[in-house]
């Protein structure tokens, strides 16, 4: 076997070394010289030496065209069996152009993003459509972005209450018919409740920031939160102008029962329709277990509490609280509406804004404009009332069932 070995690679050595060399010639000579043809989809395309104060219809913050191009490319089978659309771009070049005109793409377009791989060697032909672009003034503008209610569940323990501010500016940068048709659509970012934990919540609290007089916990909405996708501007997400003076807060309240401290008085609305039947000399309430009777006064009995409110609101409202019962035919009803009712909700509103606005307890509020500010208030005001309801010490909800009898109206607490 040695002496096989020895023969074969020493015996005319010279003869074969020559063979061996011409060979690897024409290899690599075949091999270099095979082509073929092949369709990158998706190539970025970017424009240079832009006009100063101009931009191209569709260009985005990063000089990139939002469209990409598919191409079919023709050269070396080697390099094209390799390349992908991330590894090159095309390369538009703006100098001189004025309005509409066409870019013809050709081989000397295309610009390789892969040190490793030497396009202007391997790729021979480029087929692509002319491009039509747009030469359009380049502006600058700040919109208004609408901050939409969250989405995601409040942090356990906790209730959304609401945002502040309901919008927020964002300077863009663009051409003029882009950043025209963005104003005229509302732009909206919307945040998840989810990314918030009940111990960032616990903190905020613990550390003091929570006024016991509002009972509102504000959670200051980070930096990296504050990104909006605009497509027709950007790849990436732009970043909303910085406010300092008015940051974003994600606005909650402790899920506690507030005690009313103070008795809710209950009474009978007579509709002029049914005065005939129903009027205060033909029927009136009747005192019981729940319903208690002071100089012609009915009031509940039973502690009652408010959850889903301030405290503040809570002292403000509780003597001014009643609950209305409509008396109706029975042929109508068998159980009679009836509804929560604030007397002067005016001046109760008036009270409630006016504590506030000199309150500088909250470190957050004090930055506000005072007009914004007392808007907020209003406005948060006017959705306690809304959302109000009565609880039992048991923090189930206070239901009332109310029913004709004879002369009086029968009035229980729902279940029993």
């Amino acid at each position: 076997m040695r002496v096989f070995f020895t023969r074969f690679f020493l015996d005319n050595w010279h003869r074969k070394a020559v063979a061996f060399l011409l060979g690897t010639i024409i290899w690599l000579t075949i091999n270099h010289s095979l082509t073929t043809t092949k369709t990158l989809s998706s190539v970025p395309v970017r424009i240079i030496n832009l006009p100063e104060g101009m931009t191209i219809e569709g260009m985005q913050s990063n000089q990139r065209l939002s469209k990409k191009l598919d191409l079919i490319l023709i050269g070396n089978i080697n390099m094209l069996d390799t390349l992908n659309a991330s590894d090159i771009e095309v390369v538009i070049d703006a100098s001189h152009k004025t309005g509409q005109w066409e870019a013809i793409i050709s081989k000397k377009n295309l610009l390789s993003l892969n040190t490793e791989l030497d396009i202007a060697k391997g790729i021979s032909k480029v087929y692509h459509p002319n491009i039509p672009l747009k030469m359009t003034k380049l502006v600058t503008e700040t919109i208004p972005v609408t901050i939409t209610r969250p989405i995601g569940e409040s942090p356990r323990g906790y209730q959304f209450l609401d945002i502040w501010p309901y919008q927020t500016p964002l300077t863009i940068t663009g051409p003029e018919d882009v950043i025209r048709r963005l104003r005229a659509k509302e732009q909206k970012i919307t945040f998840n409740l989810n990314d918030i934990s009940k111990t960032q919540l616990d903190q905020i609290v613990s550390a003091g920031k929570s006024s016991s007089k509002d009972h509102v916990v504000s959670f200051l909405v980070p930096q990296q939160w504050k990104q909006i996708h605009i497509p027709l501007l950007s790849d990436s997400p732009l970043l909303l102008d910085d406010t300092p003076n008015e940051p974003i807060l994600i606005n909650f309240l402790r899920c506690d029962l507030l005690p009313l401290d103070s008795s809710v008085l209950i009474s009978l609305f007579y509709l002029p329709e049914y005065s005939a039947i129903y009027n205060p000399s033909s029927l009136h309430i009747l005192a019981n277990d729940l319903i208690g009777e002071n100089h012609g006064l009915f009031t509940i009995k039973i502690p009652l509490y408010a959850q889903g409110v301030d405290r503040l609101f809570t002292q403000i409202i509780k003597n001014r609280i009643l609950i209305s019962i409509t008396p109706l035919p029975l042929a109508q009803t068998h159980a009679l509406d009836w509804e929560i009712l604030f007397i002067n909700p005016t001046r109760l509103e008036e009270e409630y804004v006016s504590t506030l606005m000199s309150d500088d307890s909250d470190e957050h509020t004090q930055t506000m404009n005072p007009r914004m500010k007392e808007e907020y208030l209003r406005n948060r005001f006017r959705s306690y009332m809304n959302r109000f309801r009565l609880y039992t010490a048991e923090g189930k909800k206070f239901s009332l069932t109310a029913k004709v009898n004879n002369s009086s109206i029968d009035i229980r607490q729902s279940g029993e």
